[in-house]
């Protein structure tokens, strides 16, 4: 249960894919088809083609993945395996529930007067998003038609993933920066740090707007070196990044670890001190970044 499980055009297999009868669920897709009566092959086909995704949940939320109000949608499937992740249910894509495009995006339409209103729209988010490219590329295209703000929320870890075409299609990147250096995002996130830096140099390449994250954990994260490389990094994408937001570690995660029966190796952990954060920000704060 917790090796990753790739889609089979990164090489992974195509039951992979495949939504079982039952999973944990989240949020939940409340007022979604469910297509459970799609036959293997056909579903497969359609979610190659963008048509179908495998979706965890969505909820609308403010001030939250982005700005004003916000339709989030979580995708399942991801390759990391983030130490912290709140979400572990949403690491394999055969554990999400099989939903088409044309229902997100008429539940999308529905809402585009609350976006207009509030300045939001709709964030991407998951798991990994990009473990759907032709999924979340229909839904950017969608709403982009639609005149509504998108986002996605990723660790730029499959940023390869991303076509310019798609790319064209956001508004809005909330990049998330485990660490600063290679040896404790491996720790973190059991993958490489380079593809990240390398996503986010091309989205400053081409304007496309950076909210940078991360998470601060007593004990993994905090050390003032690995805070100031991630500085660093971020530093690189210039202007494009209005904003870093420095997330304190929590437990809420916790309980969605234990039903799946994974291995939670933070389970000691504590949140961090309002004194460890607020010296946390004020690096970010000395290169000139806004905070939160």
């Amino acid at each position: 249960m917790t090796e990753t499980m790739i889609p089979a055009a990164l090489g992974g297999r195509d039951q992979d894919f495949l939504a079982p009868a039952a999973r944990l669920r989240g949020a939940g897709i409340g007022g979604l088809e469910e297509l459970t009566d799609i036959q293997r092959s056909e579903r497969l086909v359609r979610m190659r083609e963008g048509i179908l995704g495998s979706i965890h949940s969505w909820e609308l939320v403010t001030a939250v993945d982005g700005p004003g109000t916000r339709m989030t949608i979580f995708l399942n499937g991801c390759p990391l395996r983030c130490l912290y992740c709140h979400n572990p249910d949403t690491f394999l894509m055969k554990d999400g529930e099989p939903v088409e495009a044309n229902e997100l995006l008429r539940r999308m339409k529905r809402y585009r007067n609350v976006f207009r209103a509030s300045g939001g729209g709709i964030t991407l988010s998951g798991g990994e998003v990009l473990m759907q490219p032709a999924f979340a590329a229909r839904l950017l295209a969608g709403a982009k038609a639609m005149g509504v703000h998108t986002c996605i929320d990723t660790s730029g870890y499959l940023g390869r993933n991303a076509t310019d075409e798609m790319l064209n299609n956001i508004d809005l990147v909330l990049l998330d920066v485990k660490s600063g250096d290679e040896e404790t995002y491996k720790r973190v996130t059991g993958r490489e740090l380079a593809p990240t830096i390398a996503f986010g140099d091309r989205l400053a390449a081409k304007g496309i707007e950076i909210w940078a994250r991360f998470v601060l954990v007593p004990g993994l994260t905090d050390s003032p070196e690995n805070v100031e490389n991630v500085a660093r990094i971020i530093e690189r994408w210039g202007s494009v990044v209005s904003r870093v937001e420095v997330l304190p570690f929590h437990q809420m995660g916790t309980d969605k670890w234990d039903a799946l029966g994974l291995d939670y190796k933070l389970r000691d952990a504590r949140p961090p001190e309002p004194e460890l954060v607020e010296s946390t920000r004020a690096i970010f704060r000395s290169r000139g970044f806004t905070v939160h």
